[in-house]
């Protein structure tokens, strides 16, 4: 067996924790004999009760067309539209029912409840300026550049509803990321805002709006329209000057068009829903292409089977939009179901660690989905705060990376209350829906394992030739899925080859083959399957240390710093060694009310030992006051891995805490005496 991407795993497996028989009693999901009902000899015939889900103009003819493998096209013959399925077709029974809890970052300001038929009208209004203000129609590209407020699934909706493909740009991003995106996918119009909270201050947006314009310019796109949201309607609350000609106020255009009425165009299920852009390894963003059909089928599904929602439930995913987790938990999937969603504007621990359980207390929140980003951050802000409020979540979810035992525990004792299911989700951008989780109210949960593949989706392990590893056998491996799904990407924009070449061509054996069983799809993860059939995620199979041979995961060495009580975060990052090649460095920060100390970095480096090995043993344990952080909470490694490294950092002004680098890297410069 090959070496390459394969490495031993020496984390043990956790325990088994069983969902209460309150949850079981009322889930969704019971039928035992899904996973066989589910199995590779009925596909793909079992997404049918996903397409199901949805209210079809024309049913489709052909479940799975594989003739241009690997861009796989779902549901050929079929037409719907996915404004319609998360809107009109609720309003018979649900109008009066809130579909968006929208809650202000500041406190003082009243959340807003908008019910289904006022979304409804907003969406028709907003789709008529679209129309016959900005004269966009079906396959038209338009980059919307907003933040968390309404106005943005409002918009992605009104997009939809003329078949309009709608690109949205993570609002924490520059300008700059903006114009790239807008050149890439050729738009015409940028849809924004003029200012937003964050942090209790009111940040000027619309000045990134300038910014974007120029590089997508350059680039060779002209921006010829920027429609600019008003925070608070009436008013404007960004210093930024507007450009004549080219800037208008998105309110008044949509005050020419109130109570008008656009209906749906009914689209064919494989025309384009919107694209996504992700980040690549090098050069240009990657323009994930997502269907209508396809993907509506697979959200609504997920959100029925594995996130347990239905009408009744109040429902928080404390993602953002501009991520591919708030489009398909936040808007498409709980909207297509009817379901109560709640959009938080601003962070979470604003302006205390207790935020997020006063509101959940309000709006009586019952299932919360976050990441462990997110979670990490308020177990350190707030470790016993969840204890204060009266709040029942029967559900809960963890997203976007792996979460580390100690972690997962914290989430499930303080905030769960040891009452709600936790469902331990691990999928992409590129897969529009989960690839893994236990099902809520079948399988127990296991601490920091995502459990097995959802139903309908069969995964493998390989190792660097595409031998197949198996289960139990304690050696990491790419994780690949044997099978297409409806939810999947159909290609990179513009880019077949680069999408081939990305996630198809390392394992497939027949380039000329049509037959979906030669296309395993790379993940480009790293996991460890259990003799149970669990997986355990590991992060991308680049994020190893090579030490002296030993190919080293980062998160086991995190989880391992993790354990002990007084860390609250942890990162792995490689340091050069001229011996080893590279050894880990470890860096930290503590929950409240703990002091950095020589004792307390011999204990964390003596935890690493005994869980990982001494193989394991970091270069050095940095205690810092706070990690480099990007907007959206994650951990910046690649600056950590700049200090321990003595590089330049680069630019580090978009962090959310920019101040902190400097911090650390004199603490480093003076302890190495560099």
């Amino acid at each position: 067996m090959s070496e390459e991407h394969t490495y031993s795993v020496t984390m043990e497996e956790q325990e088994y924790i069983y969902p209460s028989y309150e949850f079981v009693s009322q889930a969704n999901m019971t039928d035992p004999k899904i996973r066989e009902k589910m199995s590779l000899d009925n596909f793909p015939y079992y997404y049918k009760e996903f397409a199901d889900m949805l209210e079809w103009d024309e049913y489709w003819h052909t479940m799975l067309d594989t003739s241009d493998a690997p861009c796989w096209r779902w549901f050929v013959g079929g037409r719907l539209n996915a404004s319609y399925n998360c809107i009109d077709r609720h309003l018979k029974e649900h109008k009066n029912k809130t579909a968006i809890h929208f809650v202000p970052e500041l406190e003082e300001e009243d959340i807003v409840h908008m019910t289904y038929q006022t979304l409804y009208m907003r969406v028709n209004e907003v789709a008529a300026v679209l129309r016959d203000e900005l004269g966009l129609k079906k396959g038209d590209r338009v980059t919307l550049h907003l933040p968390m407020v309404p106005e943005l699934p409002i918009t992605m909706l009104a997009c939809a509803r003329l078949g309009i493909i709608h690109s949205q740009v993570f609002g924490g991003f520059s300008g700059m990321a903006a114009g790239e995106r807008a050149w890439d996918s050729e738009s015409e119009v940028l849809i924004t805002m003029d200012a937003y909270y964050r942090s209790g201050k009111l940040l000027d947006h619309f000045a990134k709006a300038e910014e974007a314009c120029k590089k997508s310019e350059e680039m060779g796109q002209t921006i010829k329209t920027v429609c600019i949201w008003q925070r608070y309607k009436g008013k404007n609350s960004s210093p930024t000057p507007m450009k004549e000609g080219r800037d208008i106020i998105m309110n008044d255009l949509v005050a020419k068009h109130k109570r008008e009425i656009v209906e749906p165009v009914s689209m064919p299920a494989e025309d384009i829903l919107f694209l996504m852009y992700t980040s690549g390894t090098t050069g240009r963003p990657k323009g994930i292409q997502h269907s209508t059909g396809g993907y509506l089928s697979y959200v609504t599904a997920m959100s029925h089977i594995i996130q347990d929602i239905k009408p009744t439930d109040v429902y928080w995913c404390m993602a953002d939009i501009g991520w591919i987790t708030g489009h398909s938990f936040i808007v498409y999937g709980p909207l297509s179901l009817g379901a109560s969603t709640v959009i938080y504007e601003g962070v979470p621990t604003y302006p205390d660690a207790g935020r997020c359980w006063r509101v959940a207390e309000e709006l009586d929140v019952n299932i919360y989905h976050t990441s462990p980003t997110a979670i990490r951050m308020l177990r350190k802000a707030g470790y016993d705060e969840p204890d204060k409020y009266n709040y029942k979540f029967k559900h809960m979810t963890t997203v976007g990376e792996p979460i580390e035992p100690e972690v997962w525990r914290w989430y499930y004792e303080k905030v769960g209350k040891k009452k709600a299911a936790i469902v331990d989700t691990y999928w992409q951008t590129e897969n529009g829906g989960f690839l893994c989780s236990t099902i809520p109210g079948l399988e127990p949960m296991k601490p920091g394992s995502a459990g097995k593949t959802v139903p309908g989706l069969h995964a493998v392990v390989y190792d660097g030739e595409g031998n197949e590893i198996p289960p139990g056998a304690g050696k990491a491996g790419n994780i690949c899925m044997v099978n297409p799904w409806p939810g999947s990407m159909q290609t990179i924009w513009k880019d077949r080859d680069r999408y081939v070449r990305t996630y198809y061509e390392r394992y497939n054996k027949d380039p000329k083959s049509t037959d979906w069983r030669d296309w395993p799809y790379l993940t480009g993860d790293a996991a460890v399957l259990a003799a149970d059939g669990y997986f355990r995620i590991l992060g991308r199979i680049d994020d190893l240390i090579n030490v002296a041979g030993h190919r080293l995961g980062t998160k086991e060495v995190e989880s391992a710093a993790l354990a002990v009580e007084e860390v609250a975060e942890a990162a792995v990052v490689p340091a050069k060694d001229e011996i080893k090649g590279s050894i880990p460095d470890l860096y930290v920060s503590l929950k409240p009310g703990y002091e950095p100390s020589e004792e307390l970095e011999k204990k964390i480096n003596n935890m690493i030992r005994e869980v990982v090995g001494p193989i394991a043993t970091p270069k050095g344990v940095w205690i810092c006051a706070d990690m480099p952080k990007t907007r959206s909470g994650k951990i910046m490694r690649r600056v950590l891995g700049s200090i321990s490294n003595n590089e330049d950092v680069g630019d580090v002004t978009t962090l959310a805490n920019p101040e902190i680098v400097q911090d650390i890297k004199e603490m480093v410069d003076k302890k190495l005496g560099r």
